[in-house]
């Protein structure tokens, strides 16, 4: 493997850093104050396409998607605190703090806190989708109570590249 192209061609660096203080409050919050907590620390906008990171906090109550896979980017996950279950496609593990999973394109997979307590874990995706949108929309659901038939689950799905299995 070598490295990749270069992104960059000037000769001399640049002053283009970005800082996000470790306080900052979370760009949205799934299900209410006990629920998901969710911090963009660099979305593919700000990214330029190359990954997004997301913190993700999650409350004492039972949370997480059920099992699914992407197309078009490979998803990671990150233990910060607490007991995360992580599938890996075969099995579920006990995600605890320092454990790391990568799916590829395609890999199935899903996260879940069953633990009772609060759990942390940071989301990568590469390449940088807009995965923001489709936050969002579950935030939206969670706060108004819309309950979505099969059909509107499946479009919503589909046009954030995720597929249930």
């Amino acid at each position: 493997m070598s490295y990749p192209e270069p992104l960059y061609h000037a000769e001399t660096g640049e002053v283009s850093g970005t800082l996000r203080p470790g306080g900052s409050e979370p760009e949205l919050r799934i299900g209410g104050p006990d629920g998901t907590h969710v911090r963009y620390l660099a979305t593919g906008a700000t990214t330029g396409g190359l990954f997004g990171l997301y913190r993700w906090d999650m409350g004492p109550g039972p949370s997480g998607p059920g099992a699914h896979f992407h197309r078009t980017m490979a998803e990671s996950f990150y233990v910060l605190s607490g007991t995360i279950r992580l599938y890996d496609g075969a099995r579920w593990a006990e995600g605890t703090a320092g454990d790391f999973l990568h799916i590829p394109p395609g890999g199935v997979h899903a996260f879940r806190n069953e633990s009772g307590e609060p759990a942390s874990m940071l989301l990568h995706f590469a390449p940088g989708a807009p995965r923001e949108a489709y936050f969002e929309e579950l935030a939206e659901i969670a706060a108004t109570g819309r309950t979505l038939t099969p059909e509107e689950w499946t479009e919503l799905y589909l046009r954030h590249d995720q597929y249930m299995v």
